[in-house]
């Protein structure tokens, strides 16, 4: 009997195992915008849902990741909601599925002594000018600032440097002059001595003063043939999520900081948690896609983005609420 009943819970075990949902998620990099990502799978948000995800960190940037998803080599990508804009420009359907960051969290640093200043804005000419990645947000954030100011990408020299402590340093050893990033390296910038912060999109005010509007970012998107495919994983992808969202919203910055893994916080934990609390604001409170708010960056890639200007844009297949609100039915704070 008791031979029976090892290998009925064996049986158990194994039937467990191999109901879980594989599901494949690349993330552009540990920039503080998809910080929900880590949280949902750290806290075992994920595992809870009955899925099996396997990450990859693409630390040039987002646009590694979208060309990984539109190869076919990841399911579902973290990164940036503009992307889903330039991807109907091409015919491609990609679609984001949960908001997790509302705004932009971006800034515009140099170092102490710099001569560029923000209210004069040709003093950026000639700058080297560091951002994630060519075709990242913080690519378009520098050539819709040229734009919108008589200049072009020929005035200045755009150079990826990634992100994170890696960009912090291309700044430091004087590889770049300005540096267009994310928090936390937005935060270890200022508390490190390293430079100031010249221009800041963290804020609901500063976005609006860059863009015009509330610039959504960080997004979980796939392909539409994805989605279809297996509406029960996204759903579940989503439910996970936005029981993260629900905790970051419910805790402390040290307490977010103290369930992240240790290779995603950058420089010491002290400046981490402060880099959390300067960004809380950017996160989405429940995952949903504001309509008014996606006009902002379709008007931003318009300015200097041939594709999508020549495009005749429908904003309403770039994202769905659809799973968002399933995932409200069932999902506690």
């Amino acid at each position: 009997m008791r031979r029976m009943l090892l290998a009925a819970a064996a049986v158990l075990a194994f039937a467990g195992v191999a109901e879980a949902q594989s599901v494949r998620m690349s993330v552009g990099s540990y920039n503080l915008n998809n910080l929900p990502f880590p949280v949902a799978d750290s806290l075992g948000f994920y595992k809870d849902e009955g899925l099996d995800v396997t990450t990859e960190n693409f630390a040039q940037g987002g646009s590694k990741v979208l060309q990984a998803l539109v190869a076919g080599s990841t399911d579902v990508a973290v990164g940036f909601y503009d992307h889903t804009i330039q991807m109907q420009a091409k015919r491609k359907d990609v679609v984001g599925f949960i908001q997790l960051a509302r705004n932009s969290g971006l800034v515009l640093a140099g170092k102490t002594d710099t001569d560029f200043d923000p209210a004069k804005p040709e003093t950026i000419k000639g700058k080297k000018v560091g951002i994630t990645s060519p075709g990242s947000s913080s690519d378009f954030f520098v050539r819709y600032f040229l734009q919108q100011h008589g200049m072009n990408e020929d005035d200045v020299s755009i150079i990826g440097v990634g992100s994170g402590a890696a960009a912090v340093a291309a700044l430091q050893q004087g590889k770049i002059d300005l540096l267009v990033n994310y928090d936390p390296a937005a935060t270890i910038i200022v508390e490190r001595g390293v430079g100031k912060i010249l221009i800041d999109a963290r804020s609901d005010e500063g976005a609006k003063e860059v863009y015009g509007g509330i610039y959504p970012t960080s997004v979980l998107y796939a392909t539409k043939d994805y989605i279809d495919a297996n509406p029960e994983v996204i759903q579940k992808v989503t439910n996970a999520t936005v029981r993260a969202l629900h905790w970051m919203r419910d805790h402390s910055a040290e307490e977010i900081v103290e369930k992240l893994p240790s290779d995603f916080v950058t420089g010491d934990k002290a400046t981490y948690v402060k880099a959390v609390e300067n960004a809380k604001a950017i996160f989405s409170q429940d995952g949903m896609f504001n309509t008014t708010d996606l006009e902002t960056p379709l008007k931003v890639l318009k300015t200097f983005n041939e594709d999508v200007a020549k495009a005749d844009i429908d904003l309403s297949k770039t994202y769905t609420n659809t799973f968002v609100e399933a995932a409200g039915k069932t999902t506690s704070n």
